[in-house]
């Protein structure tokens, strides 16, 4: 299905496709062998969509690992497994609604030297934000009364 969808947006002249692999466990090898299946099944559909050869097209143009900001120091674990296997550009920093700050997507950053590209506040569309890195250092080391992350 990732493929036909791939192929279509790129068909019918989307700029954008998204494609959700529905919380995979990263420390699941069977999981993450299904990852490396999606990620060339993305790279035949853009290859097929450009008419070009498979081995011009490395995967998709961005693949984003979604971090839920209370899980603290399983974070940087998940992201390492996960880089092994997918070789994420950008990381999505979610759950920042509550009493989680989301620090240890410093380390997760320095580590992985990958960016945070967007942050999720809550649960409505609206609150998926791009990331912005003055506000989330204000929220980390300024004063409790003025974070607006």
């Amino acid at each position: 299905m990732i493929h036909d969808g791939i192929y279509r947006g790129a068909r019918e002249g989307f700029d954008v496709v998204l494609c959700d692999t529905a919380g995979r466990l990263h420390t699941k090898k069977e999981l993450m062998d299904e990852l490396q299946k999606i990620r060339r099944s993305c790279a035949k559909a853009l290859a097929r969509a450009r008419g070009v050869g498979e081995a011009e097209i490395r995967g998709p143009h961005d693949t984003f690992l979604v971090l839920d900001a209370t899980i603290g120091q399983n974070a940087l674990a998940q992201a390492v497994l996960f880089k092994e296997t997918m070789d994420f550009t950008g990381l999505v920093l979610t759950k920042l609604d509550g009493t989680a700050k989301g620090g240890v997507v410093l380390g997760v950053c320095d580590e992985l030297r990958v960016p945070v590209r967007f942050i999720g506040i809550g649960e409505k569309i609206d609150d998926l934000r791009p990331f912005d890195p003055d506000a989330f250092v204000e929220a980390m080391f300024g004063d409790p009364g003025d974070a607006k992350a």
